[in-house]
C-alpha cells in the first residue's frame, strides 16, 4: 500500500521547509535504514509504502532524493531546526 502523504522528492531548497518538518521521522528512518546497511528496496517498502518491483524507478527515486535530504538535515537544516527557523 503507497503512502500518498510524500512527495517522489522532496523540495531542494537551502531552507528547512514545512515539508521537511512534516517528514522529519521518514528522513531519519531512511538514513537509519542507511546507516545500518539496509537494502534500499527493503527500506522504501517499509517507509513509503512503495513496491520497488513494480515501481522499481519511483522506487528508487522516493528512497534516493529522501535519503539525500536526510543527509542534508544532518548536515545543514538541523541548525535551522534547533535555532527554530519559521521561514
Amino acid at each position: 500500500m503507497t503512502r500518498s502523504n510524500f512527495l517522489d522528492s522532496p523540495p531542494d531548497s537551502a531552507e528547512l521547509t514545512d515539508y521537511d518538518r512534516a517528514h522529519m521521522k521518514d528522513y531519519m528512518r531512511v538514513f537509519d535504514a542507511a546507516t545500518d546497511g539496509a537494502d534500499w528496496r527493503e527500506a522504501v517498502a517499509v517507509i513509503f509504502g512503495i513496491d520497488p518491483d513494480a515501481e522499481p524507478e519511483r522506487a528508487r527515486r522516493v528512497h534516493d532524493s529522501h535519503l539525500a535530504r536526510a543527509r542534508w538535515m544532518t548536515e545543514h537544516g538541523y541548525r535551522q531546526l534547533l535555532r527554530g527557523d519559521r521561514r
